[in-house]
């Protein structure tokens, strides 16, 4: 749709759920809500969700786990990836609640300071989450950038989010959500080159915490 004001094209508005209330929840739904997108949390604690529903603003809501992933365009998973599965039982997920729902995964099963995946050989995270979200449309995004990089609104030098997915719709979803942050989406492969992004991230990690700046670790190629 166009703004009569400007006749700039603008983004649809989203119905989007996200279950947990910490530092990515309330970064990402800072972002969105910026963008004109409608929000529902839901956490562990409703006081928690409460809580950020009213910091965040713009008609955020708060609601149990089951309501707020129900009906919704898009949903992020922003919990630990330790407590990820108990999340998505709480919100009727084996149940099939989001079954052909965009399910953006933003986790990192890795052990701090090292940046070791924690899960088993030649498992992802994401297969994990897939398993316990039967029909979803899992997402792999948002897993590499501290928190604070949504807070700060769009820049001259936008970064660019990898993802990885299964289904094109998801994937187009979550790449709207991906520029409604400020950033710019790209496409590795589908879910069986995750596991390859979710290294990634531990040896982001790694480098990080043993006192080195991974960003000149890769190499600038000409584009």
């Amino acid at each position: 749709m166009a703004s009569p004001l400007t006749g700039e094209l603008k983004a649809e508005t989203m119905r989007i759920g996200i279950l947990g209330t910490g530092t990515l929840a309330a970064a990402l739904g800072e972002a969105w809500v910026r963008a004109g997108h409608d929000l529902v949390i839901g956490g562990r604690s409703r006081d928690r969700a409460d809580r950020l529903a009213r910091r965040l603003g713009h008609g955020t809501l708060a609601a149990p786990p089951r309501e707020a992933v129900s009906g919704r365009d898009a949903v992020l998973l922003a919990v630990s990836w330790d407590g990820a599965e108990e999340m998505l039982a709480r919100a009727g997920a084996s149940d099939g609640l989001l079954d052909g729902t965009p399910l953006i995964d933003p986790t990192n099963a890795v052990a701090h300071g090292t940046g070791v995946l924690l899960t088993r050989p030649g498992e992802a995270m994401a297969e994990r989450i897939t398993a316990a979200a039967p029909g979803a449309q899992v997402v792999k995004a948002f897993h590499l950038f501290p928190s604070g990089q949504w807070t700060n609104g769009r820049t001259e030098d936008p970064v660019t989010v990898v993802m990885c997915g299964d289904h094109p719709q998801a994937l187009r979803v979550t790449g709207d959500l991906v520029r409604a942050a400020g950033a710019v989406p790209a496409v590795l492969g589908g879910l069986d080159r995750v596991r390859q992004l979710e290294e990634v991230a531990g040896f982001v990690i790694a480098l990080s915490f043993a006192g080195t700046d991974p960003n000149p670790a890769v190499p600038r190629l000409a584009s």
